[in-house]
């Protein structure tokens, strides 16, 4: 036990000591370090949501040469880091995708509207200018909450299934998941992408009421419910950064 307790302490102190000569290599981004046991080779990948530079490193690999690949890779890094999207905070004037429609983010000053209301393709916000990103992103929330739980029960009720809930979360892995107990949880930025994709997403998920995996009954019973997968699909694989770069 002391024994494995020293070990763990060195390869905590030695991920220290390559996360600080990471940092010092000035890649233009945070630099995550970590040891995954299951992987075969060092994996390098820049991470949209956090927007920061993650190594992971099988075990058995000394973190300094990691650190190593990463000065080996910085010219990979640095146009990685340059593709990434602009951030578009929630901000007034900001123009934010609702349902795929774009909208500008506009200050209200009459106190009688709603704290945040969408009409005309405007996001009208009231209050304090300094609560206007947290109310904006809490509004895209709720309504995303809703417009997901709508479209699950009427996919759900298309196939004689019933969703336990449906929740919502700022995911950075998956668009959404669905659990052996029937709820269906799905990343809150969905709201800001096209009809299409949203329905594609939820009949994903729905479908797992009924097969747990992704095998050809699977896709079918998908297809069945949203004929056109490939185009959503291929939305999401070349809008996943800009979905991220929002708020």
């Amino acid at each position: 036990m002391v024994k494995a307790l020293r070990i763990g302490t060195k390869s905590a102190a030695l991920l220290a000591d390559a996360a600080r000569r990471a940092a010092a290599l000035d890649l233009g981004a945070p630099v995550a370090i970590r040891v995954n046991p299951r992987a075969r080779r060092l994996l390098l990948r820049v991470d949209a949501a956090a927007r920061q530079v993650e190594l992971v490193l099988p075990r058995g690999v000394a973190p300094a040469h990691g650190v190593k690949f990463l000065d080996a890779q910085r010219g990979w890094i640095t146009a990685r880091l340059a593709a990434l999207p602009e951030v578009v905070p929630f901000a007034e004037g900001a123009v934010v995708p609702v349902l795929g429609v774009p909208h500008v983010i506009c200050r209200e000053t009459t106190p009688a509207v709603r704290p945040v209301a969408i009409a005309d393709d405007k996001i009208s916000v009231t209050g304090n200018p300094a609560h206007l990103p947290r109310r904006v992103k809490d509004y895209l929330r709720r309504l995303a909450a809703r417009e997901f739980a709508v479209r699950a029960g009427a996919f759900a009720a298309q196939i004689d299934r019933r969703v336990a809930r449906v929740t919502v979360r700022d995911t950075k892995s998956r668009w959404g998941s669905c659990s052996a107990a029937g709820a269906l949880s799905f990343s809150w930025r969905l709201i800001m992408a096209p009809e299409p994709v949203i329905d594609y997403v939820v009949a994903h998920e729905v479908a797992h009421l009924v097969e747990m995996n992704h095998g050809p009954r699977f896709w079918r019973l998908v297809r069945d419910l949203v004929p056109d997968t490939a185009a959503p699909r291929a939305w999401l694989k070349r809008h996943r950064n800009r979905l991220f770069s929002y708020g």
